[in-house]
């Protein structure tokens, strides 16, 4: 075996054994849990062999590092897990498979105008980012304004609401983020009984919590360096790092 195909096969075992078992201490099906494998910043090669070693969801923050991705490493799904830029909806439609960071009605509207020219049909998964904890410095509703926005986005008929996103808090500690992942998890509650066509997903927890994430709900968890490994400093320093 390739020694990158078997270091992400190593990798790729290590964190399913942590999801599996988060999902025994909290009662869960692990087969419910989602791991989305972070590829930001990894060269080509490096995201070929992550394939190989079967990480075929995996997970860019940028549409442009994507674009040099996509097309040339086959075999896997690939979400935006970072913030979306109107200007690049049409690219982001043509690549990703999924929307994680919805984060505004107006953007909901341009990307359903835009899946309905460049994939009639298919409607774009996409997840409506809340910002459960008020921080001014990540994107995403409000809990009070998620209802209308999850009626908005419903009513577009090229957009397929699977279900929430958010990030937690950054803190020492995982357990500090326990309460985000909670208070995501009792919204995803509350506004599937007034919209039962809201899906079901919970995305929520990366490298340094997804462990807390899984024991309270998390449905996708986001994993970046505990697969790809540390990442240059000024790739660490992006506000959500995973």
């Amino acid at each position: 075996m390739d020694a990158d195909v078997a270091f992400f096969a190593r990798a790729r075992a290590d964190v399913l054994a942590r999801i599996a078992a988060a999902c025994a201490r909290s009662g869960r099906d692990v087969a419910a849990v989602t791991l989305v494998a972070v590829s930001k910043t990894a060269p080509v090669d490096r995201v070929r062999a992550a394939i190989a070693a079967g990480l075929t969801v995996l997970g860019e923050n940028r549409v442009q590092e994507a674009a040099g991705k996509v097309p040339v490493a086959p075999g896997a799904a690939w979400h935006l897990v970072g913030p979306l830029q109107s200007n690049k909806a049409r690219r982001a439609v043509e690549l990703f498979d999924a929307i994680e960071t919805l984060d505004s009605v107006e953007l909901a509207i341009r990307l359903d105008r835009l899946a309905g020219e460049v994939r009639p049909g298919r409607p774009l998964p996409v997840l409506l980012q809340v910002n459960v904890d008020a921080d001014a410095a990540k994107a995403g509703f409000a809990p009070a304004d998620a209802p209308g926005a999850v009626a908005a986005v419903l009513a577009l008929p090229n957009l397929r609401l699977d279900g929430l996103m958010t990030i937690g808090r950054l803190a020492i500690s995982p357990e500090d983020a326990r309460a985000t992942f909670r208070e995501l998890r009792d919204l995803s509650d509350s506004l599937r009984a007034l919209h039962p066509e809201l899906g079901p997903e919970l995305s929520m927890g990366m490298t340094d919590d997804f462990e807390v994430a899984v024991e309270e709900g998390a449905t996708i968890v986001r994993v970046g360096r505990a697969i790809f490994g540390e990442r240059p400093r000024a790739a660490d320093a992006v506000a959500d790092p995973r």
